[in-house]
């Protein structure tokens, strides 16, 4: 491939948005085909004992799944439909062609040592939703990739104790799937698993087998494609209480 979603780009801005909940909730039940009752309800139950804010803070590790490259505007990715149903704050640094090791040294905004950039935040809760594109790096970099899961997680959840993390399974982008691809979604079940948090499978699938749902680059999805990761997003998080 000439390109991936493993490219790094530099024009993207640390994105820490304050969210217009009566303006956006509208938008947000229309995508997600679900109403705001118990929004109130879930939101106060997010928030960890020991929190100051009457809104949570949701922090998102991520990579340009997770950042939205692909969709119109920041509005239709994902974290911030989800973000916007609940009436949750989200600090959203996630930056393209990020990995557990792939693009940790880079230059550009908010490359390279995101979970500072998260500690320095203290969310209420934590998304990790990495491990994509650690798949172009693993025939030479396994064993770093796996160490580097461990080192991320058990960091953040040292740093952040009363946090509350949720660690989503690693997407991916095509309907063919490397070998490596189940073996760095264990390691990432493995240190979720190790750190206590909540873990969130089958992400690799969500997009499978729609073509539809994807950007013209071929690489990443469109707002369709957010929207569904949305609507599967939302269903896993109800499971999960919030």
């Amino acid at each position: 491939m000439t390109s991936s979603p493993h490219t790094p780009t530099t024009n993207h801005p640390r994105l820490h948005l304050r969210l217009r909940r009566a303006a956006m909730a509208v938008v947000a039940a229309t995508m997600l085909g679900v109403g705001l009752a118990g929004c109130t309800t879930a939101t106060s139950s997010a928030i960890p004992i020991g929190s100051n804010r009457e809104t949570p803070l949701v922090a998102f590790y991520g990579d340009s799944y997770t950042l939205g490259t692909g969709a119109s505007s920041p509005a239709k990715r994902w974290s911030t439909i989800i973000c916007e149903e609940r009436g949750w704050e989200e600090f959203n640094p996630s930056v393209n062609g990020l990995g557990f090791v792939n693009n940790r040294n880079g230059s550009g905004p908010g490359s390279g040592d995101l979970p500072s950039l998260i500690i320095n935040e203290q969310p209420d809760i934590v998304f990790i939703t990495m491990g994509l594109n650690d798949n172009f790096s693993y025939d030479f970099a396994a064993a770093s990739i796996h160490a580097q899961i461990n080192t991320d997680l058990t960091r953040l959840h040292k740093a952040l104790p009363h946090a509350r993390f949720i660690v989503v399974e690693p997407f991916w982008y095509t309907d063919e799937r490397p070998a490596s691809l189940q073996v760095i979604i264990g390691w990432v079940a493995d240190a979720a698993k190790d750190i206590g948090a909540d873990t969130i499978p089958g992400a690799s699938h969500w997009i499978e087998g729609h073509p539809e749902w994807m950007a013209d680059d071929g690489l990443h999805p469109n707002d369709a494609g957010y929207a569904h990761m949305a609507l599967e997003m939302d269903a896993a998080l109800k499971t999960l209480g919030l």
